[in-house]
């Protein structure tokens, strides 16, 4: 339902870092957190820097296909960032910058699968899928074509940070249209996420 608050569990190497991560959403409207076990629309994990047994928590926590996970961290470079997302994060945040106001909206976003990072990830992050080596498209016979011009301009603009209200307005369409169209594009290029779609598309030219 609409109004129903944002089931949220708290995933934490350590009780302080949990404690302090709730204490900045205890209060936050629509947000309620949920014990360890119990089903959530979002998983927030919490660690220092994006090693192998965070990322295997990041995979756990997206296993379901239900929850959205957001990594919050200490430090992340170019390799981690788009670890994380080929893990299935569909955010991340850096502990410094993670206070109630910007991680509630890390949140909400997760939970409505819209990706959340930093301006200046987001451009290495650009940067970095540009060289990395064709991994899935060209493989699988998989070109340009497969993309509608709709689909394209969607993706353009997931790239460039906005959010599913934002480009259903520049676009003229419906939320509920740009949601289907990011559906069919992540689904067709067998990603995990918005943000794992925009990483293959940059990587093979489809959109720049």
């Amino acid at each position: 339902m609409l109004n129903d608050p944002i089931l949220t569990r708290i995933v934490a190497d350590d009780p302080i870092s949990s404690e302090g991560v709730r204490a900045q959403l205890r209060r936050e409207p629509g947000i309620a957190l949920v014990p360890d076990g119990d089903p959530a629309d979002v998983a927030v994990v919490v660690g220092d820097a994006v090693n192998d047994a965070l990322l295997g928590v990041v995979r756990c926590e997206a296993a379901d296909g239900r929850t959205r996970v957001l990594l919050v961290v200490s430090r992340a470079d170019d390799q981690a960032i788009l670890d994380a997302i080929e893990a299935g994060a569909v955010g991340l945040l850096r502990r410094s910058e993670s206070d109630s106001l910007r991680l509630a909206a890390a949140v909400l976003a997760s939970a409505h699968g819209d990706g959340t990072l930093p301006p200046d990830l987001l451009g290495r992050l650009l940067g970095a899928v540009g060289r990395l080596q064709r991994q899935m498209l060209l493989p699988n016979g998989v070109g340009a074509r497969v993309l509608a011009e709709r689909e394209i301009d969607v993706l353009r603009l997931v790239a460039d940070g906005y959010d599913t209200a934002e480009i259903a307005d520049k676009l003229c369409y419906s939320e509920r249209t740009i949601k289907n169209v990011l559906h069919a594009v992540t689904t067709r290029l067998n990603a995990r996420n918005r943000s794992h779609a925009v990483a293959y598309a940059l990587r093979q030219g489809l959109i720049a």
